[in-house]
């Protein structure tokens, strides 16, 4: 397929975005059951932390605007909801953004009621923001589902129809949320570091796993037509000379990136190396030295690698009209 750069942006910018949430919602959670400590800036570090993570979901949002051929029409998307992973997507994506911003501004202005309070002696207290972080994660994990599944349900695209896309998008966006929140940390909350950190580094690892298992899969396939079944035609030797135009079509523009293996190789290798086994690294000396730059360094790191990941995600699912459009 061929790899569009504004659904590139899109899905791993909104990754972040929810990643970071649901790292900021983790450890207020923490500290209401007390194995955190709450001796923090709630007002900066979750109302401004919240404030970053909306900014990355609302760019994701803009860059979605671009894969648009009418953006004015885009509104329309939400008609398909019962049968559509895109319609739920475009309705959870607002959705969630409206609860972080909600969350954030609780946080920011102090407005944080305790609604109830649970255990011995009331010593867990139920606040509203509490609540609201809850909603955040059931629209995230929602979120997480309906974006990965738009291309799992694809059923003809074999490389994406596999319960291991909907599980490579939940860990690589949560890797690299609680990336950004370890950064995020070191300059607003050095206590948390080591907290994220951890996180960090067990979610980078089993997003690497996750990724490493979906390769061998997709490289494993063996293909169910040939170019025999595509045209109809039963000979044992079958070459393509033309493609019956003098130029390229829709067809080969859309379902077929263009590069030779090799750049598809190279560009899945340097997306494992920059998204897992380089912020892995920096992650630790980070944490060895206390060095808070190697935070940031680690997550940009991640991010760089995310996307030549999800470059390679959308170039190695091949459509089978290729079999039919070998030669341009």
């Amino acid at each position: 397929m061929h790899p569009a750069f504004s659904v590139i942006f899109l899905t791993t910018l909104i990754g972040v975005g929810q990643g970071l949430f649901l790292a900021l919602y983790t450890s207020e959670l923490y500290a209401a059951v007390r194995v955190l400590p709450a001796g923090i800036d709630t007002r900066v570090f979750y109302g401004e932390g919240s404030a970053l993570a909306l900014g990355f979901l609302m760019a994701g949002l803009i860059a979605s605007m671009f894969h648009l051929g009418h953006p004015e029409r885009g509104w329309r998307a939400v008609a398909r909801w019962r049968t559509s992973w895109l319609s739920r997507e475009v309705i959870l994506l607002p959705a969630f953004m409206a609860v972080v911003f909600l969350y954030g501004l609780a946080h920011y202005t102090g407005w944080n009621p305790v609604l109830a309070t649970l255990g011995a002696e009331g010593r867990v207290a139920v606040t509203l923001t509490l609540v609201m972080g809850g909603i955040g994660t059931l629209l995230a994990f929602g979120l997480f589902v309906a974006t990965g599944m738009i291309y799992a349900c694809l059923k003809f695209l074999r490389e994406w129809a596999t319960p291991l896309t909907v599980i490579n998008f939940i860990l690589m966006g949560g890797a690299s949320g609680f990336m950004a929140a370890t950064a995020w940390a070191a300059w607003q909350a050095p206590g948390l570091v080591q907290f994220y950190a951890v996180w960090s580094l067990i979610l980078t690892t089993f997003a690497m796993l996750g990724r490493t298992a979906a390769w061998i899969r997709n490289a494993r396939l063996k293909p169910v037509s040939t170019l025999q079944t595509a045209i109809g035609v039963r000979h044992t030797r079958i070459v393509q000379k033309s493609q019956g135009a003098m130029g390229g079509s829709f067809n080969t523009r859309e379902f077929f990136h263009g590069k030779p293996e090799g750049f598809v190789c190279r560009m899945m290798w340097t997306g494992m190396i920059m998204s897992f086994l380089v912020p892995v690294l920096l992650l630790t000396v980070a944490i060895a030295t206390n060095a808070h730059a190697l935070f940031a360094a680690a997550f940009v790191t991640q991010y760089l690698g995310l996307i030549a990941e999800r470059w390679t995600f959308f170039a190695q699912a091949r459509h089978p009209q290729n079999l039919y459009y070998q030669t341009v």
